[in-house]
């Protein structure tokens, strides 16, 4: 848990809002707001923004989290995960809980691994840490989306929470604020961060 020792760390400010998007592209909409006919639209070329023919849904997160992320929209294609966390966000914290009334961020992530990547984990931090399927390394630099990011409070508690990697040094974390996306070079993540762990190949191949 992060909890309340994040409160006096992080300030709304550097707290990344969930920003209100629809994405909307529809060719028939667009011909009528332009009052324009088939024949109108002859000559001209219509690009298609959506190849892959994804769902309104699917399109609304994959803009919504390009904003959140500031990442181009073409970095979001592991839709299943963001499909999965995405309901669970300003969900309250509560410690060893996985319910709407509360959740506790290593629970969520337990069974997000389970369902996106097909990885069975325990659902503590420190058993994840320990386990077998996760290849652990501390480099910073090498983070990439799907890691998962330890954190350490005390000498008491060496892996105390857990948080999930995304894009552009940004995080899906819980908080004294619930679970949302922060951002990972705030100092009270920096000075905490123990290392991250990644899905070993052996597991993959699975």
């Amino acid at each position: 848990m992060f909890g309340v020792l994040v409160c006096g760390s992080c300030n709304s400010k550097k707290y990344i809002s969930q920003i209100p998007f629809r994405y909307d592209y529809s060719l028939e909409l667009l011909k009528k707001q332009s009052q324009m006919e088939e024949i109108g639209l002859k000559n001209k070329t219509v690009i298609n923004d959506n190849s892959e023919n994804l769902t309104d849904e699917i399109l609304y997160l994959k803009e919504k989290y390009s904003i959140v992320l500031a990442v181009m929209p073409n970095k979001i294609t592991n839709y299943k995960l963001y499909s999965y966390f995405d309901p669970w966000i300003n969900t309250p914290y509560k410690e060893k809980s996985f319910s709407k009334k509360g959740i506790d961020c290593s629970y969520l992530l337990q069974s997000l691994y389970s369902d996106v990547y097909k990885v069975t984990l325990p659902k503590d931090p420190a058993g994840m840490w320990k386990s077998k399927s996760i290849q652990i390394f501390t480099g910073r630099t090498f983070l990439a989306e799907g890691d998962l990011v330890f954190f350490r409070y005390d000498k008491d508690h060496p892996i105390s929470d857990v948080a999930l990697y995304l894009h552009n040094d940004r995080i899906l974390a819980c908080t004294d604020k619930g679970l949302g996306i922060y951002n990972f070079n705030d100092e009270y993540f920096q000075l905490r961060y123990i290392g991250a762990g990644r899905i070993n190949e052996d597991t993959k191949k699975k």
